[in-house]
């Protein structure tokens, strides 16, 4: 049988193989080059969701991947396995939701801000949604109000959401026409219920939250690119408990505050940390109000190192 060229669309990884649709709509499961493997790629996949490739077909429905093309952009986390350095979650997106609950389970703001920070690295421009609002009582209502007034400081959209009334659920959709969509956040949040709602006749597979824990229970065990029958692209992504940040400089580290960044710009000093030193607009902005403290002290804990819990 002669061999095929082949150009297509990363949709999903297992690892060792990639699931690719080519062109002319038709979907190949592909191995990869092993080259790829030994050209200094420090990550734990070398092939993410995402990514346009080439290849080969010598049979159906089977491919061998042997070129990836330059990322312009992609979310990344430092991996867990730590003989690699990273994790590349979704690459080529326009857009990516994070899904935040404040109750079953609790979204800690310094994962949401880690993510963010990430994204802003990356080039990577983030929705936030708050979703499970039905299960909101006074607190986490006060709560979510905060959250909310201090990303919208941030210049980061906001919405609320119930999956289960559906409140909220329109809003998201507008964003989705035309884009490619990575949905990120904690395990339990909602994400593959989202993608339901949106569509369903994805019918994704869904859990209940871990009573003993009050934590979602992984039910995506690997990223996903699937097609929105009203148009769009969503990448479905497994739940992630903590988010690791690559090592960013601590001098570059308020550029990905956007806020942070805007506020610099006074500073008495032009090498100002934004920590301690006299004349610093950025603590001044937040002694006014214009920066929130939430994201302020998360911004310190990451200079520090600390995995601060604010919530």
């Amino acid at each position: 049988m002669s061999t095929t060229f082949f150009n297509g669309t990363v949709i999903k990884t297992t690892g060792s193989y990639h699931t690719v649709r080519i062109d002319s709509g038709e979907v190949l499961i592909c191995g990869i080059k092993g080259l790829f493997r030994i050209k200094g790629i420090r990550t734990t996949n070398p092939v993410a969701v995402g990514d346009l490739v080439d290849g080969d077909s010598d049979e159906p429905g089977k491919g061998i991947i042997t070129k990836i093309h330059q990322r312009k952009n992609y979310i990344i986390r430092k991996a867990i396995n730590l003989a690699r350095e990273s994790h590349i979650l979704a690459a080529n997106i326009d857009q990516a939701f994070l899904m935040i609950t404040l109750k079953d389970p609790v979204t800690l703001s310094m994962f949401a801000d880690r993510f963010l920070v990430t994204a802003e690295a990356y080039s990577v421009p983030v929705v936030l949604i708050f979703n499970k609002t039905d299960l909101y009582g006074p607190e986490e209502m006060g709560t979510q109000f905060d959250w909310i007034s201090a990303y919208n400081l941030a210049g980061y959209p906001s919405h609320s959401l119930s999956l289960v009334n559906g409140k909220g659920l329109e809003e998201i959709r507008n964003y989705l026409p035309g884009k490619i969509t990575l949905i990120s956040g904690n395990s339990g949040v909602g994400k593959s219920t989202l993608i339901n709602k949106l569509d369903p006749l994805k019918n994704l597979k869904t859990s209940e939250i871990s009573v003993s824990n009050k934590s979602g229970k992984h039910t995506t065990t690997f990223p996903e690119m699937v097609e929105i029958s009203t148009g769009g692209q969503i990448i479905d992504t497994p739940g992630i408990r903590g988010f690791g940040m690559l090592e960013i400089d601590k001098n570059e580290l308020y550029h990905y505050f956007p806020e942070i960044f805007k506020h610099s710009e006074s500073c008495q000093f032009y090498n100002c940390s934004h920590t301690h030193e006299p004349g610093c607009s950025v603590r001044e902005a937040v002694e006014n109000g214009l920066v929130s403290e939430m994201r302020f002290l998360n911004y310190l804990g990451m200079m520090e190192g600390v995995n601060n819990k604010y919530r």
